[in-house]
Order: C-alpha cells, then sequence, then structure tokens
C-alpha cells in the first residue's frame, strides 16, 4: 500500500472536481479523502495499491470536463491506513 498527499491547482472548484475525485478513487478502490481548500485549490489524501495510486494520480491531472487542472503536487508520504472509504470534506477543514 501505498500514501499520497495531493494538492491540484487551476479551475478545480465549482466544476464537480470533488465529486469526480471520489468517484475515480472508488472504481479504483482507493481510500482517503478530498477536499477545497481556502485558497482555491482541491486537496486530497488517497491509499491504495500503487498500480491504482498511478492511474488515480492520472485521473488527477486530466479533470471532469469542466476543470482546468494547471498544477498536481504529489508527495509520497507513509501509509497510514486510516481511512475505510474515499470521502469528500467540508470545505477548508
Amino acid at each position: 500500500m501505498k500514501r499520497a498527499h495531493l494538492v491540484v491547482t487551476g479551475r478545480v472548484q465549482g466544476v464537480l472536481f470533488r465529486r469526480y475525485v471520489r468517484e475515480m478513487a472508488r472504481e479504483l478502490g482507493i481510500t482517503g479523502w478530498v477536499k477545497n481548500t481556502l485558497d482555491g485549490d482541491v486537496e486530497i489524501i488517497c491509499e491504495g495499491k500503487e498500480k491504482n495510486l498511478v492511474s488515480f494520480i492520472s485521473f488527477i491531472y486530466k479533470g471532469p470536463p469542466m476543470a482546468r487542472v494547471k498544477e498536481v503536487k504529489v508527495e509520497y508520504e507513509e501509509c497510514k491506513s486510516k481511512e475505510d472509504d474515499f470521502t469528500i470534506r467540508e470545505f477548508g477543514f
């Protein structure tokens, strides 16, 4: 299992980006969460098999049709396996 922390910049709020991320994560068996940040970005914590994370992150670069992803910052972390689903968290927290 691997864990990644992503920060996605661009036009990623108000375009169903978080819902898209949750659907892709669940399809790939990835756990974690996604949330909007106060500065207009989207933050993601995701855990799963390495090959699934690679596929998931490639989806993030594309985003849903109305989004315009400018940059995806990816940092790999120690896997903590605290999540049992992939959820949308409330704004900014």
